[in-house]
């Protein structure tokens, strides 16, 4: 009888478990995306709420990795965090993987199409597999480090497709930086190919805003060594009347810095999202 008490007791609590986990179990999957301009497949994770496949007009927010990292990032240190996201707001997570490119189509090298692939392909694909809102009122997309970059870059350039972005230490202007992380790889030397580090720089490519055309929200730490680049773009943006939010908090460039910025850029979006859903 002990036995049999002891065994009820073990799938009671194993069952309380599973109820558990079910009330609250985002699904992080790993897909192929294929890119026709690159001729391969992208790999990302993709976090999608419980019960997805009943949901509708669900909003997507596209996260891009930093130099040196990958598709897993997000998922490997602010996986849990995430997962609760979506489920609490019915949201999308979507993190491809950047592979050193500055997701730019570089000008020299044909085999890097990362905007194309950003800002075309991986929407197209993820509004085909899933039940988005699909268009720009329904997306937003933000970045760490080189992926801070990417974000603005692409959300500067393709605001029909994305209405909201966000940067957390965002290399938003590298020409301080001319030997670092592959970027003469993709644009060419700075000293040989100077209109191509200008043109693919944030800090230039804000020139051709609109105020209110999107909503910004950037952020960096005052240790970082892309505070200054960060703080010259938020003057940049003040002189030209452009709307958007800026933080300067303590931190460096790393995880515990980006695992407290993610809350206040997930905030940023929830409120366009709620704007721009109101009629």
């Amino acid at each position: 009888m002990q036995i049999i008490r002891t065994m009820k007791n073990i799938l009671s609590t194993l069952l309380l478990c599973f109820v558990l986990l079910g009330a609250h179990a985002a699904r992080l999957d790993t897909v192929l995306v294929p890119s026709a301009a690159m001729q391969k497949a992208v790999k990302c994770v993709v976090i999608a709420p419980t019960g997805t496949a009943k949901l509708k007009n669900l909003q997507v927010i596209y996260l891009l990795n930093g130099y040196s990292g990958n598709h897993s990032d997000y998922a490997k240190h602010m996986g849990a965090y995430l997962k609760q996201q979506a489920d609490a707001h019915h949201w999308i997570f979507v993190c491809p993987d950047g592979n050193n490119s500055w997701y730019w189509d570089s000008p020299i090298d044909r085999s890097f199409r990362y905007e194309t692939f950003i800002s075309d392909e991986l929407p197209a694909y993820v509004d085909a597999h899933y039940h988005t809102l699909a268009n720009r009122s329904g997306r937003a997309i933000a970045g760490l480090s080189m992926g801070g970059h990417g974000a603005l870059f692409n959300a500067i350039r393709h605001p029909n497709v994305f209405g909201a972005v966000g940067s957390m230490s965002g290399g938003v202007d590298f020409r301080p930086f001319p030997a670092n992380w592959d970027i003469a790889k993709r644009l060419g030397a700075l000293d040989t190919a100077t209109h191509n580090w200008d043109a693919y720089t944030v800090q230039e490519q804000v020139s051709q805003l609109k105020n209110g055309e999107l909503a910004i929200i950037f952020d960096c730490g005052v240790k970082d060594f892309f505070h200054t680049v960060n703080h010259n773009l938020h003057e940049r943006l003040l002189a030209l009347g452009i709307d958007h939010d800026y933080i300067e908090r303590p931190g460096e460039h790393n995880w515990d810095y980006w695992n407290n910025s993610i809350s206040f850029q997930l905030l940023f979006f929830q409120h366009y999202f709620d704007k721009a859903s109101k009629p």
